[in-house]
């Protein structure tokens, strides 16, 4: 799904550690689904696409109710991809940086009556709605299973980050998939 990235060392990197985990680990051989959550690792390293939702004035978007009031303003595909962005910001931190959730809802900020898991699997499901409109139909089933399969991916890039902690704490720099 993101052939332009999948050469670079962060991507081979977190292609082998999703690949053990989920297919390994917790037995989802699914390459599909493990593609696509190492296609959201990589691209979550750059916080510009954690932030990639912007209002009109172009600020970006760090709330999740912003975004999704952001989403039901747009249409077509562009509805499509906020819902989906909102699915990948949800399960990205829910996942990989579940700490950070506290902060994320203090009771002075919009998302603190959000519950996030709800949240990023209706996401993943209106996204997969639209892209079903759209005749993308790959495309809106594996949106369907992240949708379905929220918590086993949270949990799955939760491992994930454990393992890349531990291959970091180890000094462990073997590349995980050689070329």
């Amino acid at each position: 799904m993101h052939a332009d990235n999948d050469s670079t060392p962060m991507h081979r990197f977190f292609a082998g550690i999703t690949e053990q985990t989920f297919h390994s680990q917790l037995g989802v051989p699914d390459t599909d689904l493990i593609d696509y959550l190492t296609g959201l690792l990589t691209r979550f390293i750059r916080s510009d696409m954690v932030f990639k939702v912007r209002s009109l004035t172009g600020k970006p978007l760090t709330e999740v109710a912003d975004m999704l009031i952001e989403a039901e303003a747009r249409i077509g595909a562009a509805k499509r991809s906020v819902h989906q962005h909102v699915g990948d910001f949800l399960l990205f931190w829910s996942g990989v940086y579940p700490e950070s959730l506290a902060r994320m809802q203090r009771s002075d900020r919009k998302d603190h009556l959000l519950n996030y898991w709800a949240e990023g699997k209706r996401a993943y499901s209106k996204a997969s709605e639209l892209s079903a409109e759209e005749e993308s139909g790959s495309e809106a089933e594996l949106l369907s299973k992240l949708s379905h399969e929220f918590e086993l991916c949270a949990y799955g890039l939760g491992e994930v980050r454990r393992e890349w902690e531990r291959r970091d704490q180890q000094g462990d720099s073997r590349p995980i998939i050689l070329m």
